[in-house]
């Protein structure tokens, strides 16, 4: 089975390297594609660096794009995926929030639960979050519980980046036809998965805030992705 694990980044200098080193080791059988929103930090450098390090052992490899959106990073990735006929598409934050060593369990969830999505969730038994103060938690609850009753999603945890997804699953999206290119896609792409009959199951995990680096979500994001669901809830509902 052929697995691409992505890392969308942006100035992620500090995370790059061990964030790599935790993939390969969790996973050593998976590709790795490097996704960079031309990071003036050279974050692009460092994994070219990182990849001729793995001297053939591992696949390691970096694109960078003249744009800026966690979505539209995740866009190309995703479309990486299907082009190169992948059977399984991971994706994880760049600034160890998401712990590696919790792919194998989303890899082994698709198999053993026989679904189509895998979703790493903060909002199950299990699942935790550590290092946010109390109203980043509420925001974060809070929209997922509307993206949960408003879009019928299957899953609590719609808004986190962390999941496995079968690639023939979203070959069968039209991934330019998305039109969010921030956080939001991440809501997103579930409805249309979920529409198109596509199974979902959660994995708990332990979400930990970053230590290097500054946080690319902002109010102004969590507002748009807010907006998001209720425009997708919206148009359900026609």
């Amino acid at each position: 089975m052929r697995i691409l694990v992505a890392v969308c980044t942006y100035n992620e200098a500090d995370n790059i390297h061990e964030v790599l080193t935790r993939i390969i080791t969790a996973v050593p059988e998976a590709d790795v594609l490097v996704v960079d929103d031309d990071s003036p930090d050279q974050t692009s450098e460092l994994v070219e660096q990182f990849s001729r390090s793995c001297d053939g052992q591992h696949t390691v490899r970096c694109l960078v794009r003249h744009e800026r959106g966690l979505g539209g990073a995740i866009r190309q990735a995703m479309k990486v995926a299907v082009e190169e006929r992948y059977d399984l598409f991971c994706n994880l934050d760049a600034d160890l929030s998401h712990d590696p060593a919790d792919l194998p369990g989303l890899i082994d969830l698709i198999a053993s639960a026989k679904v189509d999505i895998a979703v790493g969730s903060r909002y199950v038994p299990g699942g935790d979050i550590v290092g946010w103060p109390m109203h980043r938690k509420w925001m974060s609850r809070t929209i997922n519980a509307v993206a949960r009753r408003k879009l019928g999603l299957p899953v609590n945890d719609a808004s986190g980046s962390f999941r496995c997804y079968r690639v023939s699953r979203l070959a069968e999206l039209d991934l330019d036809a998305e039109s969010s290119d921030g956080y939001s896609f991440l809501q997103e792409v579930l409805l249309r998965l979920h529409r198109s009959g596509a199974t979902m199951a959660e994995l708990p995990i332990r979400f930990t805030e970053r230590i290097a680096g500054d946080s690319k979500l902002n109010f102004r994001e969590a507002i748009r992705s807010g907006w998001t669901v209720f425009r997708l809830g919206a148009s359900d509902s026609k």
